[in-house]
């Protein structure tokens, strides 16, 4: 077997449930945004007293920030809950956040939540498929903050078009776009910033898996149908070293406001 067919086989069989990227360590890096998004919801849980995270994934950015928080508060928010759409990420999410008290959901990225209006004092989401503003300001307690680390415009443009060509860069993930949705459900904005990040892959079984993982980069791609183009980038990699590409990542907090009893 060649190099290129066990990269590919390789590449083919690492398990992608969840959002653990432990596998990459040695194979691909990705710069850290500089406001430290874990920390940051970290921060939030120590004071929220009813919490939702929206698009959890396997739970892992959640219970870890639950961890840290509860070093220092001796507590989690209660209620404590999760959405989720794929199944096998709903049931690591169920195990990650158990020890918490937290129950996740299995609802679609675009479906209504499934909670009631005014439940949580925070909502959050990291890298969200679709942030569906009217709910998400439907669920905030008057008062509460939604958080979130969402994907910006273009992110990993370079691999998308190394295996499907030269190709539009989208605007659907702009900042200011969210921006606007937001303020239109009824939300004040509180913070938004934008990042560009710096991303290299030292194989081709990397980039396959970061496909298999992060599915909107190449719709539909697997590695059967996208061989000729992984043979073309691993060849890359080996005259030119690494294959270097860049995500963009756009903090963003609003608040939702205080009933005016005045009218």
């Amino acid at each position: 077997m060649s190099e290129f067919e066990a990269l590919l086989e390789e590449g083919a069989a690492v398990p992608v449930e969840g959002w653990d990227f432990s596998w990459f360590e040695g194979r691909a890096t990705e710069e850290r945004p500089p406001w430290g998004y874990a920390e940051l919801l970290a921060d939030r849980y120590r004071t929220a007293g009813s919490a939702l995270d929206v698009q959890t994934g396997g739970g892992e950015v959640v219970a870890w920030a639950l961890h840290r928080a509860s070093q220092r508060a001796g507590r989690a928010p209660s209620p404590l809950a999760a959405t989720e759409s794929w199944e096998p990420n709903v049931e690591l999410a169920t195990r990650a956040l158990a020890p918490f008290g937290g129950i996740v959901a299995h609802v679609a990225d675009d479906d209504p939540l499934p909670f009631g209006d005014a439940t949580f004092d925070l909502v959050s989401a990291r890298h969200p498929v679709v942030a569906v503003w009217p709910e998400i300001a439907r669920v905030l307690c008057p008062g509460g903050t939604y958080l979130a680390q969402h994907v910006g415009v273009g992110s990993a443009h370079e691999v998308t078009e190394a295996m499907l060509g030269p190709t539009p860069v989208g605007q659907g993930r702009h900042p200011d776009t969210a921006a606007v949705d937001a303020r239109a459900a009824g939300l004040e904005v509180r913070d938004l910033r934008e990042v560009k990040l710096r991303m290299e892959f030292l194989d081709v079984a990397a980039v396959a898996v970061f496909l298999r993982k992060v599915i909107w980069i190449v719709p539909g791609f697997t590695v059967a149908a996208y061989h000729d183009q992984l043979r073309a980038l691993h060849e890359r990699i080996q005259s030119d070293g690494p294959f270097v590409a860049h995500s963009t990542r756009y903090l963003i907090e609003c608040c939702k406001p205080h009933r005016n009893d005045s009218g």
